[in-house]
């Protein structure tokens, strides 16, 4: 498959440089910067994953921009997700963790930049949780426990070693694996999605041990549910 997301996210993020640079948004605040900034950035990102994924925009990231609603309440929301994306960092140093619009991506692959085992993983061809995971997994449920008005998108990735339709399905298993452990210990399932993409969507390219190891990997993508949305619209109209 085609690598995209590399490049585009270069080209995205030349974009909101220039508009946090432009006269109009220089003269407006901070959250007023932080407004203006995201929308633009969320409407850029958007398309750029409409355009060049097809009919796979409905991977973490384009979960992300699929919520966005904009605006001021967009703002507040982003300023709530800026708080729990630094919560996860802290409490779960190997996890990948980016700031998209207003949700947030926690990538785990295999293993950390350093080569050692990151925070979720699963030996070859196996998705049972090992006790690794399970420290990781319980850390990260006290963050989901601590933000309740949030939806949970939950995605299983492998590298492109072996049958492809095996492939697809371990990361069905994989995925539902970590949703279902999560779940027993009280997140609530209504805030959970499961997808899966087998080795449809690398990270990198399958060149190397390192890069197939960052394509085997559990990916959430967070975004705000109805409430916290409804919460922000109100916020935003009040300050108005």
């Amino acid at each position: 498959m085609k690598q995209v997301f590399g490049k585009s996210m270069v080209f995205i993020a030349g974009i909101i440089i220039m508009c946090a640079g432009c006269s109009t948004t220089k003269k407006m605040n901070k959250e007023e910067r932080g407004v203006a900034v995201g929308a633009t950035g969320g409407a850029v990102i958007g398309g750029i994953i409409g355009n060049n994924v097809g009919n796979k925009q409905n991977t973490a990231l384009g979960a992300i921009i699929g919520a966005v609603i904009g605006g001021a309440a967009g703002g507040i929301i982003g300023n709530k997700m800026d708080r729990q994306a630094e919560v996860i960092k802290q409490e779960i140093p190997g996890a990948e963790v980016t700031r998209v619009g207003e949700g947030i991506n926690v990538t785990f692959s295999e293993n950390n930049p350093d080569g050692s085992k990151a925070g979720v993983y699963f030996e070859t061809n196996k998705f049972d949780i090992n006790s690794n995971s399970t420290l990781a997994l319980n850390k990260l449920v006290k963050v989901f426990n601590s933000y309740p008005e949030t939806n949970i998108l939950i995605e299983g990735h492998t590298d492109n070693v072996g049958d492809a339709d095996y492939n697809t399905t371990l990361s069905k298993k994989r995925a539902t694996e970590v949703a279902d452990f999560i779940a027993a210990e009280g997140i609530a399932k209504s805030r959970l999605t499961v997808k899966w993409y087998g080795e449809t969507q690398p990270k990198v390219e399958n060149s190397t041990d390192v890069n197939k190891a960052l394509n085997r990997r559990v990916e959430f993508a967070i975004t705000a549910n109805d409430k916290m949305k409804q919460e922000a619209a109100k916020e935003a109209a009040n300050k108005n």
